[in-house]
């Protein structure tokens, strides 16, 4: 029978039913059959919500008496399939929709969602019911990946990955030998270990899984030599304005203006610069020239890093900005005698600009001062950039980037080295060929620069694994957006999460993405 009412939280639609069978229903302690009818109790059932309005099915079943003597339980409530669950007021599909929508979004977003389709449900409770869902069962992999992740700060974490399913099979936190160790030994079977380069999860391989070939992951490799790039780069700073190209002329007024110190400020940064570069070049450290000037060490290293004292007062170059094709346009209306910024801005709208007024206020103010109008100049490149530049492959450059790195390896023989050795690196991952590792390595120690003679260091340690990487398809490349979605799983948590928490929402929600792939997943993936 149906019926419609309403409570306090709205419009219910309630279904009256009863089970009329006869049949004998297995007892849930024991699971003998019985027919012995005790007698009926009516359970209230929450179901899925149909047009807006929620609904209630208060269904009432037979109590039947165990007829087995062994059986702790006297009575038990027969069970509906598809309709009931022992100890559960909703109905399964409910509580389906319930339990996937805590694996999406957790607690406090998961029970905003769920009474967008009227289910009312406390954070709490959603948890609650992400908490109780039990784990796929875990079968050991033939090729395990092995990654680390930030849970906060300096604090990490390490994630166990399935390479061939490419689903996530645990995680805990840190990330020492000890603990690897003990999983593998626990989970025997592991044939292929796919690593980064980090000293706690080689030795806990060994440790737990001795006979399984570890191989060292391609994108870590990478990382690890793209940072190493970087702080080549960090060391040759002065080099990078280099990679700008000249510019087209210079006047002997700015050239002239530029040698003499007119203004008080002027005057001071080159007083500065020449007590700095006197006390540097005597060979004394940063902290002891600002401790004898009274100065703060980034102060004596800006002016140490200056190679003339008009660096140091010179402001820096202007970013482009939207507002740059419509300079001529300002000139021109400041020419003409309009010298209200609200009203240019409310002119250039005409013309194309939808930016914002403080800028076009900004860009007239030289103006009063009598000065010329601030034109957007190219800032030399950072050393992210540069080394960005150097590891990208020479055909994906495009023609600005490739004449700039050009100029750059022409001025710096260093970074041209690096750029060189960094090449042929690339040749071999993109040949798998490690034949040429050893002369790589020599190359590597040889070149006399630090950073890349620290991980030429930490490479032959771990050569074997390396060669591995270089030369065998079974890389963690793939396992990187399971990483990456773990990285959005656990911030959408704001990082209140707990690490059981954690491991249930990023165990479940994989498992669950299969289930309803947003597109077909090829096997390129």
């Amino acid at each position: 029978m149906l019926v419609t009412s309403t409570d306090l939280t709205g419009p219910v639609i309630g279904i009256q039913a009863r089970t009329n069978s006869p049949a004998a229903a297995a007892c849930t302690g024991c699971g003998a059959p019985s027919e012995w009818s005790h007698s009926r109790y009516v359970r209230h059932l929450a179901d899925a919500a149909v047009g807006g309005r929620r609904v209630r099915i208060d269904l009432s079943v037979r109590r039947l008496y165990c007829e087995n003597p062994a059986c702790p339980k006297v009575t038990f409530a027969e069970q509906v399939p598809g309709l009931t669950e022992r100890y559960q007021r909703r109905t399964p599909l409910l509580q389906r929709v319930v339990e996937e929508v805590g694996v999406l979004l957790a607690g406090r977003g998961g029970a905003r969602m769920l009474r967008v389709v009227d289910v009312a449900l406390s954070r709490s409770t959603v948890l609650s019911q992400l908490m109780r869902m039990p784990l796929p069962p875990l079968v050991t992999p033939h090729v395990l990946g092995v990654d680390d992740f930030a849970l906060y700060g300096d604090t990490y974490g390490t994630l166990l990955v399935d390479a061939t399913t490419r689903l996530p099979l645990t995680l805990w936190k840190g990330r020492d030998a000890e603990q690897l160790g003990r999983w593998l030994r626990e989970h025997p079977g592991v044939d292929v270990a796919c690593r980064d380069g980090s000293l706690a999860y080689r030795q806990g391989i060994a440790a737990g899984a001795p006979d399984a070939l570890q191989v060292s992951d391609r994108f870590h490799l990478w990382q690890g030599l793209s940072r190493r790039v970087k702080d080549v780069a960090s060391a040759h700073r002065d080099c990078l304005p280099a990679a700008l190209p000249e510019p087209e002329d210079t006047t002997p007024e700015r050239d002239g203006a530029a040698t003499t110190a007119d203004t008080r400020a002027d005057r001071h940064a080159r007083r500065l610069f020449e007590a700095v570069h006197a006390a540097i070049d005597t060979g004394r450290s940063h902290s002891s020239v600002a401790r004898e000037l009274g100065l703060d060490r980034r102060t004596v290293r800006k002016y140490a890093r200056a190679r003339t004292w008009q660096e140091v007062v010179r402001r820096p170059p202007r970013r482009p900005s939207t507002l740059d094709p419509y300079l001529d346009y300002l000139q021109q209306r400041w020419d003409e005698g309009e010298h209200s910024a609200t009203v240019l801005h409310q002119e250039l709208p005409a013309k194309g600009y939808s930016g914002h007024y403080q800028r076009v206020k900004m860009a007239v103010a030289p103006l009063r001062r009598g000065l010329p109008l601030d034109e957007p100049c190219e800032r030399p490149p950072s050393p992210r950039e540069v080394a960005r530049w150097i590891v990208t492959a020479p055909h994906r450059h495009t023609p600005q980037t490739a004449e700039r790195l050009h100029r750059l390896l022409e001025h710096c023989p260093e970074l041209h080295r690096t750029h060189d050795l960094i090449r042929r690196f690339a040749a071999m991952l993109d040949n798998h060929d490690a034949t040429p590792l050893p002369d790589w390595l020599d190359r590597l120690t040889a070149g006399g620069l630090p950073p890349l003679v620290g991980i030429a260091t930490a490479l032959r340690e771990d050569r074997d694994a390396l060669v591995q990487g270089i030369t065998t398809p079974l890389q963690l490349r793939r396992e990187r957006r399971p990483h990456h979605r773990r990285k959005l799983q656990k911030r959408i948590m704001a990082g209140r999460a707990g690490v059981p928490l954690l491991r249930q929402r990023v165990v479940l929600i994989a498992h669950l993405r299969r289930r309803y792939p947003d597109r077909p997943i090829t096997s390129s993936e």
